[in-house]
């Protein structure tokens, strides 16, 4: 009895769990990415004529989608203080970062509690946060409120991935 008990409150946990790898995230990169290269845990994939990179770790159990977006001397210092305003308000679960004198748009999360649609969200909220750069510093549309010139930015669209 004590078994079937353990096994109905468990089952709903395990139901849930995840185990993403390389292989199933390799799968989900292909399916939104218009062009992959690389090898297990190493990808350079295109999305429109965006490059975007995914970088896995499984001995640290951690991964990271990131794009390039401008380099920072290129940037005023109201573009770099958006950027940070952004990362409370409309970036979400992507944050603006500095990083080797370029400003990118990073995703970062433990791999293996990674879910497939939140790996296929992540690539979407990257790509918007880094095409939105400039203009309403979004990754969603959802926007947490706060300063005026956040709520400002409720009215502006995300970028799709595919165009079409």
């Amino acid at each position: 009895m004590k078994t079937i008990s353990l096994l109905i409150f468990l089952f709903p946990i395990l139901i849930y769990a995840q185990n993403m790898g390389n292989a199933e995230l390799k799968t989900v990169i292909q399916s939104q990415a218009d062009e992959v290269k690389g090898q297990d845990g190493q990808w350079q994939f295109k999305i429109n004529d965006r490059v975007l990179i995914c970088v896995t770790d499984n001995n640290h159990n951690r991964m990271r989608i990131i794009t390039p977006i401008v380099e920072i001397q290129k940037l005023n210092t109201e573009e770099i203080l958006s950027a940070l305003a952004a990362n409370f308000h409309t970036a979400l679960d992507v944050k603006y970062a500095i990083s080797d004198d370029i400003m990118w748009s990073v995703f970062i999360h433990p791999l293996k509690q990674l879910t497939k649609a939140q790996a296929r969200d992540a690539i979407e909220q990257v790509y918007s946060a880094a095409e939105t750069f400039g203009s309403s510093y979004s990754s969603t549309h959802l926007v947490f409120p706060g300063s005026e010139e956040s709520e400002e930015n409720t009215d502006k669209e995300t970028v799709p991935l595919k165009q079409g």
